[in-house]
């Protein structure tokens, strides 16, 4: 792995880049500028440029969000999310008919045709998980508790990621809620990166791709599964976990990943 000081140095290997969002484009609360110029440069030069996330939410509602953050509408053509995937297989009843939602209620879009089909954990056939509820943010006990009695079932994650940074606060996701379910002994059903599932949303085979994330466990590891060439963002999700750079290429074997470049943040 090698560090990239520019990416207008390589950019002309690629014809599809996929982005990670949060971490690398926005910190949940504003956009990183000098991320939106690469995305200005890339644009420019005719590049495809798809946003993939691991938000637990429809393409649509992601798009929004970034528009009320001021990112400019032409570069949201193509935005792919975990939720979005799920919420497919959702529509067809893959899991079953009824389910559970836990999360909190910001994420019910991601099952709004078939709202009908919500029910309580006692009854459901699946559990559906976007996240932790709201009054339980950041209590991991209390889903072992409140998920033990029900591992027969099937647990859908909508978003693997186990953290996130908001601004420089860390909060829980999803995926640690899955891992709690996994331990409890249940069986878990996960949408999104590093899944080869939601790569056929954003190229077809024979493109030359590179795959940009803060995300050693989805952005990265999905790089690999894909054997597509990557950037690891280092002031992203992982940036209180070296201190460094000599140390990136233990934290990196610590993940079992590798990355072709790495750059602190996403830079022209």
């Amino acid at each position: 792995m090698k560090e990239l000081n520019h990416i207008s140095d390589i950019y002309k290997n690629y014809e599809t880049f996929v982005i990670d969002l949060w971490g690398v484009i926005h910190n949940g609360m504003k956009l990183n500028a000098e991320a939106i110029n690469v995305i200005e440069q890339l644009k420019k030069n005719s590049k495809k440029i798809v946003f993939l996330s691991n938000a637990p939410r429809p393409s649509s509602k992601v798009i929004n969000f970034l528009i009320k953050m001021n990112m400019n509408i032409k570069y949201l053509t193509n935005v792919v999310t975990s939720g979005e995937a799920a919420m497919h297989a959702i529509n067809k009843n893959q899991f079953g008919k009824s389910f559970f939602h836990l999360g909190p209620p910001r994420d019910t879009a991601v099952f709004e045709k078939v709202k009908g089909n919500r029910t309580e954990i006692q009854k459901c056939d699946f559990i559906l998980c976007t996240g932790l509820f709201d009054e339980h943010d950041n209590d991991l006990e209390y889903y072992k508790k409140f998920l033990e009695k029900h591992v027969s079932k099937k647990l859908v994650c909508t978003n693997p990621d186990l953290t996130v940074h908001r601004g420089d606060v860390e909060e829980l996701c999803a995926g640690s809620v899955a891992k709690v379910f996994e331990k409890l002994g249940g069986e878990v059903v996960y949408f999104g990166k590093p899944y080869e599932e939601v790569y056929k949303m954003c190229f077809k085979s024979g493109e030359k791709v590179l795959a940009i994330g803060d995300n050693l466990r989805t952005d990265i590891k999905g790089a690999n599964n894909l054997n597509i060439d990557s950037i690891f963002i280092s002031d992203g999700v992982h940036r209180d976990e070296y201190n460094d750079t000599t140390e990136l290429g233990a934290l990196l074997k610590k993940y079992k990943v590798k990355a072709n470049f790495f750059q602190k943040e996403l830079k022209w």
